[in-house]
């Protein structure tokens, strides 16, 4: 018959608190005495803080939301992993079990020049949403929602796109990568667009604004080592940079014209 553990595992936890962007930071050190492996990775950091509490210290500040592994808010480095060890897995996805009674677990930030901390865990990405205002838009005319057959696409095309959209915005690939590159980011939201009909008609213009944008927030350059996709929850293919180079070298063509 199933049912929930009973079993409970102790985890000794080294977690990153900083006041803000210009505080230097530090490790904090706790253990966590009864930890279920049927807890969830953001339900032990509330027993964390509840035990922090009642001992009159500071609770770590962390960010999440809907906990279903779809807003990408729970952005946290797991033992230097961007959302933890398991693979297309968000840290609110992750579960204890995944640890060992007795083992030590390092918590940190998101590190990166782009995504300044705004306390503790918690770090300002506002740079996507920049990102994203700069050209993640169509401009033409859609309408209501058309029939489904009223605007034929073809099937590979309609699957890239749909993959493409998965990217949650959550920024382990910025966190994974060693230059800090968003690249993975960018190219997931201007291939959704360009993939389709509607994206067609400010397809070059879109590339070269949004990878502008990129550049002027401070994100490193991709240099193609794959660590992005790789710790991407969302699984978000390498073929997509491939793509937003081609537009960006064709926009910078065309306006050379």
């Amino acid at each position: 018959m199933g049912g929930t553990s009973t079993e409970t595992m102790k985890i000794k936890l080294k977690i990153w608190k900083q006041d803000g962007p210009s505080d230097q930071g530090h490790f904090i050190e706790h253990t966590a005495e009864t930890v279920s492996p049927d807890m969830s990775f953001l339900e032990m950091m509330d027993v964390v803080n509840e035990d922090l509490v009642n001992s009159g210290k500071e609770p770590v500040e962390f960010d999440h939301d809907c906990r279903e592994g779809i807003c990408g808010s729970c952005n946290m480095v797991i033992n230097g992993n961007p959302h933890g060890p398991d693979k297309a897995t968000t840290t609110c996805q992750l579960h204890m079990r995944r640890f060992k009674d007795g083992d030590t677990v390092v918590v940190e930030p998101w590190r990166a020049k782009a995504f300044p901390v705004i306390k503790d865990l918690v770090v300002d990405r506002s740079a996507f949403d920049r990102i994203m205002q700069a050209g993640g838009y169509v401009s033409v005319s859609t309408g209501n929602a058309p029939d489904a057959n009223a605007i034929p696409v073809p099937k590979v095309d309609a699957d890239e796109a749909f993959m493409s959209a998965a990217c949650i915005g959550c920024g382990a690939c910025v966190a994974a990568c060693k230059n800090a590159s968003a690249s993975l980011f960018v190219s997931a939201k201007i291939s959704h667009l360009a993939l389709l009909p509607q994206g067609q008609a400010e397809r070059l213009e879109r590339a070269h604004a949004m990878v502008t944008q990129m550049d002027e927030e401070g994100f490193g350059a991709c240099t193609n080592t794959g660590a992005c996709s790789a710790t991407c929850p969302k699984e978000i293919s390498l073929e997509n940079i491939a793509r937003m180079n081609r537009d960006f070298l064709k926009a910078g063509l065309q306006r050379r014209k």
